[in-house]
C-alpha cells in the first residue's frame, strides 16, 4: 500500500501522454494568445481593487514596493512553474508534476489544492464582478435588488457564519453560467472572448495612466513610507511587507497556463514564454498604475470598493465620463480573470479522470467540440453555487492559501527531479537552482503562515474531505498502480 501511495510517474511516460493526438484536445494556442491569457488571469481584482486597499491601510504610497516584493516571490515561482511546463506540457499542471516526482498521494493532494485555488478564485472575482456591475447599472438607473447582488452567508472572525438576507448573488452566477458555455464551446472560442477582454482593460489602464499621470501631485507621495504606528504592518517597513501579503493575490493566475500544455502549438518553448510575459507585463502594470493612483489622490481616501473612481472623480468634473469607462474596464477584467480560471479547473479535473483517480465522465473529450463538456458543466455549477452563496473575503482568503501552496510544492518538485534525474533535457531551466527554488518555497510558506488561523482551518477541512474521496474512489480506481 505504501508503495502504490508513493507511485510515481516517469517523466517520459507523461511527455509521450500530452503529446498523444489522439487525446481529442486541438492544439490552436500560441505564444501571443497564450500571454493574453496569463494578461486575462492575473490583472482583475488585483489592481482595481486590492491597491487602494493595501495603500489605505497598510503601506501608503510604498503599495508600489509592496506590488514589486509580491512579483518577485511571484518570479520565484513561475520559473519553476516553466521548468515543469515545457518540460512535462500537459493539462495536469502542477498535479503532474507532483505525479512525476512525489507520488499519487502528493499528485492527489496538490490537485485537491489546485481545485481550491482554481474553483474558489473564479467564485471570488465572479463576485467582485458583480459589485462593479450592480454599481454600473445603478449609474444607468437600474439599481438591482439587494435581495438578488449579494450573498446569503456573511462571515466575521468573532461572530462566525450568518445570513444576510440576500437570496443570492445572481449576477455572478450568470456570469460564470455564460463563461462555462463558452468554454464548453472551444478554446478558440474562449480565447478570443478573453483576447478582446484583455485588449479594452489594457486600453482603459493606459487611458487612467495616461490622464492620470498630468494629475499627480507630489505631496500625496510624500512621504513614501508612512511612518509606522506603533503597531507592527500599519504603515512603516512592516506595512510594506504587510501589503505585499494582501496584493499577492493579484498576481495568481499565471499558473494557470500550465493547464493548457495539449492546447498548445510548441508547448515546449510557448509555455514559459507566456507565463514569464504575462507575469512581467502584469507587473509593470500594477507598479505604474500604484504610482498614479497614489499620486492623484491621498492613500488615506482609498480604502473603497472603487478606488479608481476616488481617483477619477480628484481628476476633476471634465473626467466623469472616464468613470463610466473605468468601470467597464474592471467588468472586462474580472470577466476574463474568472475565464482563465475556470478553464484552467476542468483541464486540471480532465488530468485527474484521466488517470482513473476521479469518475471517466470527467475525462471524456466531446468529440465535436473538442472539450471536456461534462466535466465543464460540472465545474461551472459547482462555481455557479459557490459564487452565488459565499462572501468575497472568506473566498480570497482560501483562494490564497491554495495557491501559496501549490507554487511551494511545485519548487521543491523542481530541487527533487534535478537531484533525481538531472540528465532530463529540459528545453527551459530555472536558473540559480538550488536558489530559486529555495527562495519560492520559503517565500510561499512565510505568506502562509501570515494568514488568519480560520484560513488553516478551511484549509484542514478541505483536504480532510480530499483524503476521503481519494481513499473512496481514487486509490481503488487509479489507472497507475491497479
Amino acid at each position: 500500500m505504501f508503495e502504490k501511495l508513493f507511485a510515481k510517474k516517469s517523466v517520459a511516460a507523461l511527455v509521450d501522454k500530452a503529446s498523444d493526438t489522439q487525446s481529442g484536445m486541438r492544439r490552436h494556442l500560441g505564444p501571443v494568445q497564450l500571454t493574453a491569457l496569463g494578461v486575462g488571469a492575473i490583472i482583475g481584482a488585483g489592481v482595481f481593487v486590492l491597491t487602494g486597499q493595501a495603500a489605505a491601510e497598510y503601506a501608503g504610497p510604498a503599495v508600489t514596493l509592496s506590488f514589486i516584493i509580491a512579483a518577485l516571490i511571484c518570479v520565484f515561482s513561475a520559473l519553476c512553474y516553466a521548468e515543469f511546463a515545457a518540460l512535462i506540457p500537459t493539462s495536469g499542471s502542477a498535479y503532474s508534476y507532483a505525479y512525476a516526482t512525489l507520488g499519487e498521494l502528493s499528485a492527489w493532494v496538490i490537485g485537491w489544492v489546485l481545485t481550491l485555488e482554481y474553483l474558489f478564485s473564479s467564485a471570488t472575482v465572479a463576485v467582485g464582478f458583480s459589485g462593479y456591475f450592480a454599481s454600473l447599472m445603478a449609474d444607468f438607473g437600474w439599481k438591482i435588488s439587494s435581495l438578488w447582488d449579494q450573498a446569503p452567508l456573511a462571515y466575521d472572525i468573532a461572530t462566525g457564519w450568518s445570513r444576510t438576507g440576500a437570496v443570492f448573488n445572481l449576477p455572478a452566477g450568470i456570469l460564470v453560467a455564460c463563461l462555462g458555455a463558452m468554454i464548453a464551446i472551444g478554446i478558440r472560442a474562449a480565447a478570443l472572448f478573453n483576447n478582446v477582454m484583455v485588449f479594452v482593460k489594457i486600453g482603459i489602464i493606459l487611458l487612467f495612466i495616461a490622464f492620470g499621470a498630468a494629475y499627480i501631485n507630489v505631496d500625496n507621495l510624500t512621504p513614501f513610507v508612512p511612518e509606522n504606528t506603533g503597531i507592527f504592518g500599519e504603515f512603516g517597513w512592516s506595512g510594506v511587507f504587510r501589503a505585499s501579503g494582501l496584493v499577492f493575490f493579484a498576481f495568481i493566475g499565471f499558473d494557470s497556463l500550465s493547464t493548457l500544455g495539449q492546447e498548445c502549438r510548441n508547448p515546449q518553448r510557448d509555455l514559459p514564454i507566456g507565463m514569464i510575459a504575462s507575469l512581467t507585463i502584469s507587473a509593470v502594470v500594477y507598479v505604474v498604475v500604484s504610482i498614479v493612483l497614489t499620486g492623484v489622490v491621498s492613500y488615506k481616501l482609498l480604502l473603497t470598493p472603487d478606488p479608481f473612481a476616488v481617483a477619477v472623480n480628484a481628476l476633476g468634473p471634465g473626467f466623469l465620463w472616464l468613470r463610466f469607462v473605468v468601470k467597464i474596464a474592471i467588468i472586462a477584467g474580472l470577466s476574463s480573470v474568472v475565464l482563465v480560471m475556470m478553464l484552467g479547473q476542468t483541464r486540471i479535473f480532465y488530468s485527474m479522470a484521466s488517470d482513473g483517480l476521479l469518475p471517466p465522465f470527467m475525462g471524456k473529450i466531446n468529440k465535436k467540440l473538442g472539450t471536456p463538456v461534462i466535466n465543464t458543466i460540472l465545474v461551472t455549477t459547482a462555481c455557479v453555487i459557490v459564487a452565488g452563496v459565499f462572501p468575497v473575503g472568506i473566498l480570497g482568503q482560501i483562494t490564497s492559501m491554495g495557491a501559496l501552496m501549490a507554487f511551494a510544492i511545485v519548487c521543491l518538485g523542481v530541487l527533487i527531479l534535478r537531484r533525481t534525474q538531472p540528465d532530463l533535457k529540459r528545453p527551459f531551466r530555472t536558473p540559480l537552482v538550488p536558489l530559486i527554488p529555495l527562495l519560492g518555497i520559503g517565500s510561499c510558506v512565510a505568506q502562509m503562515i501570515l494568514l488568519p488561523l480560520v484560513t488553516w482551518v478551511q484549509l484542514a477541512v478541505w483536504m480532510g474531505v480530499g483524503i476521503i474521496i481519494y481513499a473512496g474512489y481514487g486509490f481503488r480506481h487509479s489507472h497507475f498502480h491497479n
